[in-house]
């Protein structure tokens, strides 16, 4: 099937040509023409596989009978709005849209947090028939009186899901309430849980469910793995595994902004070119740092999982979990980062001992056990065996009285420093989870000797007296 066959209009058939494409995915198939006939739609699909296009198409090619190449405002009203949780997704479908909607006399903007308003409503003053936006930044234009969503005749909900976990749930229902009731919705989405499909219960009419592959399904071009590893020695763990693939791109996920920047200035120090992406940095910052990624200039990309929505490289090789998720569905929202569009992607993930319960929750949740390699010299139990032979040296230190021995200076290879045998054992039998990490003791500063006390003046009758 090729992309005429879905009864798409000449300007749009250009479109997708120009940009590379030539057969329809799965859900681009099964999505369009059920769009352009006018209903709704709830669409899940695996991330990567084309639901962008899936939705953005039809959309243009429903508004394509209001396409108007006059400059007057009043000639160009708000007729499609697409919700997204995150600006770099919004800027991701803002991008998507303009590049297919190069043949059309349609105009489209994308509107976020994190920057200036001015600029924003400049350009909403003009008049565009499409509005890409975060819940929070639309409704501070709505507050403002900067946007008219009286005219509304298409809704896109992206990433639903996302915009659950994130509780934008309020600022959704204020917008749909702003909308007309007489609309066409669409609601997208990677996973689909109970939450969601009660939200689509009451924005969707008598919806058409699309998915592509079973809820919470992982690419088939991903390979997985998990590399247990000592809490302690995650980092060393990660640069070790980033060294010896020197040609290799990666995104690292990590659980909050502090870790982010913090390992992000580790792996700077140790030779690799890294930069870190969270909430905190500015929009301008952010989109430096994702030119760079995408570039290739920049090795490593540190990002938290809001931070991270929107990064599509269509053959980035690598997603590592620093940390594992908290909740098992963002292990596919994570991974789904690689592997896109048929190319090979690799997901790894640095496990310690107290994350056992979310490996397993995620494993429960795509339906396989992710096989397990041991690095030696990282494993659990690795800090403890160090710590034990740091106390057995220290129990062999040199008589008082004798001269020791000189030292090398050469620097030995760091090895197993005392857990080979461990190692050895893990690697045989898995993950040792029944084994909690127990804290390597931190050698405590020598105490001061003691000082010899002064003598105390005692004053009587003007004299001083020492006892």
């Amino acid at each position: 099937m090729s992309f005429a066959d879905l009864g798409l209009i000449p300007e749009l058939l250009q479109a997708v040509t120009e940009a590379g494409y030539t057969d329809p995915t799965p859900i681009q198939q099964q999505a369009i023409p059920v769009i352009l006939a006018g209903r709704d739609v709830m669409g899940g699909a695996q991330t990567g596989t084309g639901k962008t296009a899936g939705f953005t198409l039809p959309l243009l090619q429903r508004l394509a009978r209001h396409a108007n190449t006059g400059t007057s405002p009043a000639k160009h009203p708000t007729r499609a709005l697409i919700l997204a949780p995150t600006r770099e997704l919004a800027v991701q479908v803002f991008e998507s849209v303009q590049g297919y909607a190069t043949h059309l006399a349609l105009r489209a903007t994308c509107i976020y947090g994190g920057v200036d308003m001015n600029t924003q409503i400049q350009t909403l003053r003009q008049g565009v028939e499409i509005v890409i936006a975060t819940p929070g930044r639309l409704l501070d234009h709505v507050q403002q009186k900067t946007i008219n969503l009286a005219q509304v005749e298409m809704l896109v909900l992206d990433e639903a899901d996302r915009m659950l976990d994130m509780g934008f749930i309020p600022d959704i229902r204020r917008i749909l309430a702003l909308l007309p009731a007489s609309r066409q919705s669409l609601l997208f989405s990677a996973t689909f849980s109970d939450e969601i499909k009660k939200l689509a219960d009451q924005m969707l009419r008598n919806p058409q469910l699309i998915e592509v592959a079973r809820r919470n399904m992982v690419s088939e071009t991903i390979t997985h793995v998990v590399h247990p590893v000592a809490a302690g020695l995650k980092r060393d763990l990660l640069a070790y595994l980033l060294r010896n693939q020197p040609g290799m791109q990666a995104l690292v996920f990590v659980d909050t902004k502090l870790v982010c920047g913090q390992l992000a200035h580790f792996l700077n120090r140790s030779g690799i070119a890294a930069d870190a992406i969270h909430g905190d940095k500015s929009q301008l910052q952010r989109t430096e740092t994702l030119d760079a990624f995408k570039s290739g200039h920049l090795r490593v990309l540190v990002a938290t999982d809001v931070a991270a929505r929107g990064i599509d490289i269509d053959e980035l090789p690598c997603v590592i979990n620093f940390e594992l998720p908290h909740t098992a569905e963002d292990y596919v929202h994570r991974i789904g980062r690689t592997g896109r569009a048929g190319h090979k992607g690799r997901a790894v993930s640095l496990v310690c001992a107290e994350e056992k319960h979310w490996l397993l929750e995620i494993q429960k949740l795509i339906k396989f056990e992710i096989p397990q390699e041991i690095v030696l010299g990282f494993a659990p139990g690795t800090e403890v065996a160090e710590a034990g032979g740091r106390h057995e040296r220290a129990s062999r230190a040199e008589p008082r009285g004798k001269t020791p021995e000189p030292r090398s200076k050469v620097a030995k290879p760091r090895g197993n420093r005392g857990g080979g045998a461990r190692n050895e054992q893990i690697a045989a039998d898995g993950f040792d989870f029944s084994r909690p990490y127990v804290p390597m003791p931190r050698s405590l500063p020598a105490e001061p000797p003691p000082q010899p006390r002064r003598p105390v003046a005692v004053l009587l009758g003007g004299l001083g007296r020492r006892k």
